[in-house]
């Protein structure tokens, strides 16, 4: 850290010191760095993929303003109308990647001011400012932008308040993502009451338990893509050249998380709407679908009667959610509160991934999971399979041993006794009888000869150092003797 830094006085906010209240150069930059790197390396990607295409089909420069806008917005899930086109489904890897670098901009920044003292809620709110303020003006603009471009492309400016609305919502996401994984210590302080002991277990398992249902859900997209193997390659017929077999390809790729959280909504024993058809463990609607290789794994014909097998899965997420309660935050039967809270975390995380995943596509209509259905049967999933959890840890599962709790205040000053007196405990200890017949004088076996050299008693001191006369202490008397130069 800069010298600078080091000579900011720590404390408060409103008292002039520490964090984000006194704005020095330093902390200016790294506010400027939460502002503008994750939006400057996403326009940096957007430049690169739309001048890119451009240049592949061998179109004009004319429409690149207008994509460039259109790009910014999609990656924001600001819902776009092209020509007649609706769109409000778009691919959540982009969005995904957005948000991961604002949260750990805003993680760093967490760090830099936590460095300098208490990260409080002012500095906080200066960073979800700059996470917040930079999009935000980089919004503006594109709409604009939009706007203009209008006349040129078939591109419909998107009303404001959505847009302003979703950059908003995004960017405070990622804000409490990155600062809050890692600094919840001193924001549950803050709360007026104290936080029970199952809250933070509770949230951890809720994340895991999402997490293993999107691994669960990558494991069987991967095989109905192997499954229908052969379906693949018709995707590419229309493709053309090179260019737009690795367009579709990208194209798939970008739109993979929202068939994995689609897919996590068919497991829990829900529906992927896809226009007027549907699709789950119980049933198949057909209904048309984008010829895009990704759509190759959406299975066509009628439900078959093992699918129903699959819901092994959220239940067994269920049973290894319980038992890291159980384990972790003493669930018991009577309480099973921490397995309640990850129920509702993790059926709140669904919801949130469901209506980020799903929306509109031209005239395929509306594409994604029912989100209340799949939330509800999210918690069901968590809470009772994880209630037998919680059993099976109380009576199988041993508890792994407790750590030391480096938090705990010293007790040890209590038990210091002023009045101790060292020689009486010694003259207690030597006057013991045992010690006596321990070392008996008459055995031979303990005399201990010793080979040495007897000197003169009295020695002749040398100049340079001699001991004082008729002291027993070890103070020495010397003197400093020059030698000729």
């Amino acid at each position: 850290m800069t010298d600078d830094l080091r000579d900011v006085p720590r404390g408060p906010v409103s008292a002039g010191g520490g964090g984000f209240g006194s704005l020095t150069p330093e902390r200016a930059r790294v506010l400027f760095f939460v502002a503008a790197r994750a939006s400057a390396i996403t326009l940096l990607l957007i430049f690169a993929v739309v001048f890119g295409t451009l240049f592949a089909a061998g179109s004009g420069l004319s429409g690149a303003s207008g994509a460039i806008a259109a790009s910014w917005l999609a990656v924001h899930q600001v819902p776009l109308t092209i020509g007649r086109t609706a769109i409000g489904l778009w691919p959540l890897l982009p969005t995904g990647l957005m948000l991961w670098l604002v949260a750990r901009d805003c993680a760093r920044a967490a760090d830099h001011c936590a460095a300098d003292g208490d990260c409080t809620p002012t500095d906080l709110a200066w960073i979800a400012g700059a996470a917040v303020g930079g999009p935000l003006l980089v919004t503006a603009v594109c709409l604009a932008v939009a706007d203009d471009a209008s006349a040129v492309v078939a591109l419909q400016p998107p009303n404001t308040s959505v847009a302003f609305a979703w950059v908003i919502g995004l960017q405070l996401l990622a804000v409490i993502a990155g600062v809050g994984l890692r600094h919840w210590r001193d924001y549950t302080d803050l709360l007026p009451i104290p936080l029970p002991h199952w809250v933070v277990p509770g949230v951890r398992a809720g994340l895991r338990a999402v997490w293993r249902l999107l691994a669960v859900a990558a494991a069987l997209t991967l095989v109905s893509f192997l499954v229908h193997w052969s379906r693949i390659g018709d995707t590419y017929h229309n493709a053309g050249n090179f260019w737009g077999a690795l367009g579709l390809t990208l194209l798939s790729l970008a739109y993979l998380p929202n068939a994995l959280v689609g897919a996590v909504s068919v497991l829990l024993g829900g529906e992927v709407h896809i226009g007027a058809g549907s699709l789950g463990v119980f049933g198949v609607d057909g209904a048309p679908v984008p010829a895009v290789p990704l759509v190759a794994a959406v299975p066509s014909g009628p439900a078959a009667a093992w699918w129903f097998v699959l819901l092994v899965a959220p239940a067994a997420v269920g049973v290894l959610g319980g038992l890291d309660c159980g384990r972790n935050a003493g669930d018991h039967p009577r309480a099973p509160w921490a397995t309640l809270t990850s129920a509702g975390v993790a059926a709140v995380l669904l919801t949130i991934l469901g209506m980020v995943a799903g929306g509109d596509l031209g005239t395929f209509g509306w594409i994604g999971p029912n989100v209340a259905v799949a939330a509800a049967l999210a918690f069901l999933w968590l809470a009772v399979p994880g209630y037998a959890g919680v059993l099976a840890a109380r009576w199988f599962a041993p508890a792994p041993p407790a750590e030391y709790d480096y938090d705990e205040p010293d007790y040890s000053a209590e038990y210091e006794d002023d009045t101790y007196d060292d020689t009486e405990y010694e003259q207690d200890y030597y006057e013991d009888d045992e010690y006596d017949d321990y070392y008996d004088d008459d055995d031979p076996g303990q005399v201990v000869e010793l080979d040495g050299e007897l000197l003169d008693d009295d020695p002749e001191p040398t100049p340079e150092l001699h001991r004082a006369p008729d002291d027993d202490s070890e103070i020495l008397d010397a003197e400093v003797v020059e030698g000729d130069h």
